[in-house]
């Protein structure tokens, strides 16, 4: 199904410092995805909401340049469309600093580790050091999870006051993914807030059924949480007790390790 084109900011008006074409351009990035990885001419027009010929001009020139490429008539991003991702990684010394701390971490408790940030009301995974596949859809640097479901999202929430953390909660379409999924903006609040008193948040079974996982903040000088660890595994080898009592102290310590590396990188 055809997804509509994202609306503008209300703040954003084009101009001098406003450069339309490109924008454009990332509309059509964007509109490839996991549900729709090969798109013809007419299906990028619908989704971006521009015009046949606009889109076409986009297409084009990401293929000259080498982000796209199409056999006629199915266009489809190329691997180069990860140096746009790369940049920003490589940019970011926490990454550097994050990754043995989590190898250490996934050794230790057996189970994998992630990074994530906030971007609008999703989180987006920076890092992963993996032990085995433990969700039905593989997740690597990039992919994104809605931060309303997930422990990442619910600890990153949590560094946000409460009317920012409500305006994100209302903004989000809040699904039953699981029987177990709040979707209840008031129950949500409750959770991001008890996360933010005790500093970890567990999410049992709500993003997926049998999927247990637990965060933890890393945060900048100031302390302000710029992004969250955490550790994924299956309910039927790991409760959610288990996970607390075992493997919380170890990523707390992995969290605060990010952290104080990140203060004298």
């Amino acid at each position: 199904m055809p997804t509509a084109a994202r609306p503008e900011s209300p703040d954003i008006r084009p101009g001098d410092a406003y450069v339309q074409s490109f924008a454009r351009g990332l509309e059509v990035i964007r509109s490839f995805s996991a549900s729709a990885p090969r798109q013809t001419l007419s299906e990028v027009a619908q989704r971006t909401g521009l015009t046949r010929a606009g889109a076409r001009r986009i297409l084009l020139t990401l293929q000259t340049l080498g982000y796209v490429e199409s056999d006629g008539k199915l266009f489809v991003l190329t691997p180069r469309i990860l140096d746009l991702g790369f940049a920003y990684l490589s940019s970011m010394p926490m990454w550097n600093v994050a990754e043995p701390v989590m190898e250490s971490l996934v050794e230790e408790v057996k189970e994998s580790c992630s990074a994530g940030v906030l971007e609008g009301t999703d989180i987006v995974y920076v890092l992963r050091v993996s032990t085995r596949k433990i969700m039905r859809n593989s997740l690597g640097v990039g992919s994104r999870l809605p931060a309303y479901c997930t422990s990442i999202g619910r600890m990153l929430l949590a560094g946000l006051r409460d009317d920012e953390v409500v305006a994100l909660l209302e903004a989000s379409p809040r699904e039953a993914r699981t029987r177990h999924t709040l979707t209840d903006v008031d129950a949500l609040l409750a959770k991001v807030q008890q996360g933010r008193r005790q500093g970890w948040c567990l999410v049992n079974q709500e993003l997926e059924e049998g999927l247990v996982s637990i965060a933890a903040p890393v945060v900048n000088r100031a302390g302000r949480t710029i992004a969250a660890l955490n550790i994924s595994g299956q309910v039927n080898r790991t409760s959610p007790r288990q996970m607390q009592e075992t493997m919380l102290p170890a990523l707390r310590k992995a969290a605060e390790e990010v952290s104080r590396r990140l203060v004298v990188a």
